[in-house]
């Protein structure tokens, strides 16, 4: 079969390797149907990835028709489109044991700590198979339920509902996923950034509210729509050195703050500027089994996937969308590539 190789930083292939086989009662083997291409994806052939090894098949977004199934699976059939959940988890650690499997201590990740679904063929366990309804469902979205699974876990963590005024820092594709989800659930939102198509696709998708900070005072704007309180919840998928401490700035009295940020670089931030206004300050990372939430949230039509889909390349063409992300920033919300 053929996949997609980063051997190291910039070097990108199309190559011949050996198709995965069922070797536990049970997995389940897959024809890929299609994929996302994530940040992360870019870090890893960009060799800014710290968590990654080489030479990787990279891809952590992604699903397609299951087509050979191990004697022990009952959750999905041969010929079901299922999406892949590409967390790996040992099950034993405190977290595990906790409900938090997306932490646990010997975490690995697919296409990042060992290979991905950038290839034509995937074996995975089958626990992490979720079915779509493709009469609700294009087959071709599959590979956008883990990013949307991204937003939900944001979601979760900030326990967003009816009547918060969220505040998402940056307008990337998870930043537009986090508040779609958001919008689900009854909040009111307001998403920043610093390109205006980008914000001009968020409020296509739904945001309230969007402020271009090199234009505007973010302060000003959040407190003008939040009667001069700050917002009661504030992700930052921005995740500089400096929006984090922006980010608690922003946020209310008893409020929450979510970061998504895996730099290593500190940022300023002194504790009375926690204690003061007693905020919850909650990291979030991966998806803690929220693929069922996300394909609800498909079937009924209260996210927008295919507008989160930007551009499709054909796998083989996967050089030429990664220089495409590079050179049309502007342009691009969530490249996906088609494995049809």
């Amino acid at each position: 079969m053929k996949a997609v190789i980063v051997d190291e930083p910039f070097k990108l292939r199309i190559a011949e390797v050996p198709d995965p086989e069922i070797k536990k009662d049970d997995e389940v083997k897959i024809k890929v149907v299609a994929g996302g291409i994530c940040g992360s994806d870019v870090g890893i052939y960009r060799g800014t990835n710290s968590l990654a090894t080489y030479p990787r098949i990279i891809g952590h977004e992604y699903g397609g028709e299951v087509i050979e199934v191990g004697s022990a699976v009952t959750n999905v059939k041969v010929g079901d489109i299922v999406s892949v959940d590409p967390v790996r988890y040992c099950g034993h650690c405190y977290a595990c044991t906790h409900g938090r499997h997306n932490v646990c201590n010997t975490l690995e990740v697919t296409g990042v700590h060992c290979d991905g679904g950038f290839a034509e063929y995937v074996v995975a366990p089958s626990e992490a198979c979720y079915k779509l309804d493709t009469t609700k469902i294009s087959k071709d979205l599959c590979g956008l339920v883990e990013p949307y699974s991204i937003g939900a876990e944001v979601n979760h963590r900030a326990n967003t509902g009816e009547g918060d005024k969220v505040l998402v820092m940056g307008s990337g594709p998870i930043g537009v996923t986090i508040m779609q989800v958001a919008k689900a659930r009854g909040a009111w939102v307001m998403m920043t950034d610093l390109v205006d198509e980008r914000l001009a696709k968020a409020k296509d998708m739904g945001a309230d509210v969007v402020v271009n900070v090199s234009k505007e005072d973010l302060k000003e704007v959040v407190m003008k729509y939040t009667d001069n309180e700050g917002a009661t919840v504030v992700v930052d998928s921005v995740c500089s050195v400096d929006s984090f401490p922006q980010a608690l700035d922003l946020a209310c009295p008893a409020g929450r703050v979510v970061t998504l940020g895996t730099g290593n670089k500190p940022s300023a931030i002194a504790e009375v500027d926690v204690t003061k206004k007693e905020l919850d300050v909650l990291g979030s990372r991966l998806s803690n089994f929220r693929f069922p939430e996300v394909i609800e949230l498909f079937e009924k039509g209260a996210v927008t996937p295919e507008k989160l889909r930007t551009h499709t390349f054909h796998f083989t063409e996967a050089q030429k969308a990664f220089d495409f992300m590079k050179e049309h920033p502007e342009q691009v919300c969530k490249v996906a590539l088609s494995f049809e």
